[in-house]
């Protein structure tokens, strides 16, 4: 079992952090270390901890930590318009949005269809397009674009209010991109995209908070091998030269999914980034698409604790369970992976890779087509549920405040006293401080 990696260099310290989940009670555990190619390993080890944890343990952890970072606590103060004290009053809370981006994936099949776009509304506040973005798809032959179905998807998610990430402007995996644009080399490539990004952002600056800008660049190097080392970095300039108020985001798997790909290692990704960092660009945020098998729970805090040190915002960007595991097992692991983002205070959004097509889903769904729930659909339901604050009755004190913790988000709280009534919208947001809300009658 791979419990944690690092990538080690001669003559320096190297801080791992890992993690692992045992099946069955056990009082002995024996650490090894190996290089990833093999070979022979002379290495120092120093400060070793291994810190146990039984299942409650863990549990009750995840939620103080949910408490204490997703949730803030408020003091309402009524009182007239000459500043007197009301006590006795009495109050309505009512959470009227979240703060906390928790979306998914979309795909065409909810445009004229009414079903799934209710159902979408009245759970996300957050959306990305799964395929009608990339390149593939708005010009599928050279010369020909088309941002038809892009439009109408935007038209859905401006209408109702969800925000929306922008995914991909490029895929540095050969297979992802346009036929016509494997075959292209030189200057004929180089136009292509340039063309391409032009478009691409001339057309949507603005629309999207996000732009996975050279999609999966750990694992591949498509444009680069053709174009030149330093063809991402230009991609990068080029975007927050269109789109300046968008947030630009390297995207990629296998960082957090597992320790076992040293290709996606955490170091790695902060290597990359230093790498942008030396040409100019400063990244925005961290992705991590989040495609698992079996998930562990201690390991994924460790990657994102370590990223957290970079005081970049992480978003998990593409969350699936893989599709060869039963129903039960997917819905069981999407509750672990979604507990372990949402209490990470480095963690500012969750993407579901969802998306639902007439004939299923990617790797996993959250209902039938008649958008009845899949065991996963239940996970997301109750939690949703779970992280919301549920409507507060109450009254003032003899101080005429009242006082309640809620999770972070906009509130409305109507207040009652006599025959006078006031209405007061406010906001929970994060930080330490109790939020003080003055309401007059």
């Amino acid at each position: 079992m791979c419990v944690g990696n690092v990538i080690a260099r001669f003559g320096c310290w190297s801080f791992l952090k890992g993690g692992f989940v045992l099946d069955c009670p056990s009082s002995y555990a024996q650490l090894y270390f190996q290089r990833s190619d093999g070979a022979t390993l002379n290495i120092l080890i120093s400060s070793v901890s291994l810190q146990p944890f039984t299942y409650r343990q863990w549990r009750k952890n995840q939620q103080d930590m949910i408490d204490k970072e997703r949730k803030c606590t408020a003091t309402i103060h009524i009182s007239n318009v000459q500043g007197e004290r009301m006590p006795r009053a009495s109050i309505i809370v009512k959470q009227v949005s979240r703060d906390f981006p928790l979306g998914s994936a979309i795909s065409k099949a909810i445009l004229g269809n009414p079903t799934y776009q209710k159902w979408f509304k009245e759970r996300f506040n957050t959306a990305a397009f799964e395929d009608e973005l990339k390149w593939y798809s708005t010009e599928p032959q050279q010369g020909k674009v088309n941002y038809t179905v892009p439009d109408q998807m935007l038209e859905f998610t401006r209408a109702n209010q969800i925000i929306t990430r922008g995914h991909n402007i490029f895929w540095e995996d050969p297979k992802y991109n346009p036929w016509w644009v494997r075959n292209l080399t030189g200057p004929d490539l180089k136009s292509a995209v340039n063309n391409r990004i032009k478009s691409l952002l001339n057309k949507y600056k603005n629309e999207f908070i996000h732009w996975d800008v050279s999609n999966e660049m750990l694992h591949y190097d498509f444009y680069e091998q053709r174009l030149g080392t330093n063809t991402s970095l230009e991609f990068f300039q080029t975007a927050q030269q269109l789109d300046p108020l968008a947030k630009l985001f390297m995207n990629d798997y296998n960082v957090v999914e597992t320790c076992n790909d040293m290709t996606s290692t955490v170091d790695s990704y902060i290597s990359k980034l230093r790498d942008l960092e030396q040409g100019g660009i400063f990244m925005d945020g961290i992705g991590l698409e989040g495609h698992f098998t079996v998930p562990n729970p201690p390991l994924i805090r460790a990657v994102l604790d370590k990223l957290a040190t970079l005081k970049l915002p992480i978003w998990l960007t593409e969350v699936d369970i893989s599709k060869n595991l039963d129903k039960e097992t997917q819905a069981r692991y999407l509750e672990m992976v979604l507990r372990e983002g949402f209490l990470h205070p480095g963690v500012n959004g969750i993407m579901l890779w969802t998306a639902l097509h007439p004939d299923g889903c990617y790797q996993m769904c959250l209902t039938d087509n008649n958008f009845d729930n899949l065991p996963t659909g239940d996970i997301v339901d109750n939690l949703l549920k779970e992280w919301q604050t549920r409507v507060v009755h109450g009254e003032t004190d003899e101080h005429g405040t009242f006082s309640f913790s809620g999770f972070l988000g906009e509130y409305k709280a109507t207040v009652k006293f006599g025959n006078r009534t006031a209405n007061s919208i406010f906001t929970l947001y994060r930080g330490d401080e109790t939020r003080h809300i003055y309401v007059h009658l």
